[in-house]
């Protein structure tokens, strides 16, 4: 037997809509799951919205239950927290977060959701996908007591970098935007604020998640010598400029990429992604973290909200959408 959920779609780069998507019921191992909330992964999403992704990255970028092909049509989404109605003893009942699109209901592996804790709700919960980023991105900067740490971007991957990092004990945290109203974000994820003209330089180490040429490149300016940064944009199809001449070699800079994809290689012999996703839902115990979401629809509004918010007209930083009583 089966039913009909409802999904949302790309058909087309730029035009969203809502699809009746075929759920069987769930088999030995698996999970019937009701969403309660999603949310949208705004940079990567609205890239992918936009047809932003580069055909060289096409198999890169697919999500863990895409449906579909880049540039579309495609089901795309990984920020999603249901209740199983149908599966294990064990699970039946329990909120769990999934790497899967924005779905009504879905059926999938037992072993691809991850029980929320009873003290984080689901509108927090979507963050989790988003707080695993931040914690692989940690785990390969390796950060040390005491450092001058900067974060370029306050969007949602930088805003959780720097929500961790304001944990770490004697460690300096600035976050930096062209956007002087995320100053009251970084209030409440407790870490100083700055404008880029007057962010300090002196950096043992930059997060830089802005995904623009600019903010790389000051992103560079700010390190102390022999210091590093560490990358988390994801660019898509935009052209990156970045001067390298000058002191980039004397001084010793460095620049590494972050991703998300494969567990840190400072850990992965130790930890799989399922415990990175596990320990990440456990950081969101901290209620700091709704700071981040910054709106709320219904999911049936998607289309229109996924255009607003890839053309700038809706600002966010995680937007997230009911779904019933979600």
């Amino acid at each position: 037997m089966s039913s009909d959920a409802l999904a949302f779609w790309l058909r087309e780069p730029g035009v969203g809509e809502i699809r009746a998507t075929p759920v069987d019921e769930p088999g030995p191992g698996e999970v019937f799951v009701r969403t309660l909330r999603s949310g949208v992964s705004r940079g990567t999403e609205t890239l992918v919205f936009r047809g932003g992704v580069p055909a060289s990255q096409y198999a890169a970028m697919r999500a863990p239950f895409q449906d579909g092909e880049f540039p579309g049509p495609v089901k795309y989404g990984y920020l999603n927290v249901g209740v199983v109605e149908l599966g294990p003893p064990e699970l039946r009942g329990r909120t769990v977060f999934c790497l899967f699109p924005h779905q009504t209901a879905y059926v999938v592996p037992a072993q691809a959701v991850v029980v929320v804790p009873d003290d984080v709700p689901p509108a927090r919960a979507v963050l989790a996908g988003t707080v695993e980023t931040a914690v692989n991105a940690l785990w390969d900067a390796t950060p040390l007591l005491g450092d001058r740490i900067t974060v370029v971007g306050a969007g949602m991957v930088g805003c959780c970098v720097a929500r961790l990092l304001s944990r770490f004990p004697g460690v300096r945290v600035t976050l930096v935007d062209v956007d002087p109203a995320r100053g009251d974000v970084a209030d409440a994820l407790g870490v100083d604020f700055a404008l880029p003209a007057d962010a300090a330089d002196g950096c043992d180490l930059v997060v830089h998640t802005s995904a623009t040429s600019a903010g790389l490149q000051h992103s560079m300016d700010l390190l102390a010598d022999e210091g590093t940064v560490i990358d988390l944009s994801w660019y898509g199809d935009a052209e990156v400029r970045l001067s390298l001449g000058g002191a980039f070699h004397s001084r010793r800079l460095g620049i590494r990429a972050s991703q998300v994809g494969v567990v840190a290689a400072a850990r992965r012999g130790r930890r799989t992604a399922a415990e990175r996703l596990a320990l990440a839902l456990d950081l969101l115990r901290d209620p700091a973290f709704d700071a981040l979401i910054t709106g709320v629809s219904r999911f049936d509004e998607l289309p229109d909200v996924m255009a607003r918010l890839a053309g700038g007209s809706l600002p966010a930083l995680c937007h997230t959408l009911t779904y019933g009583e979600g």
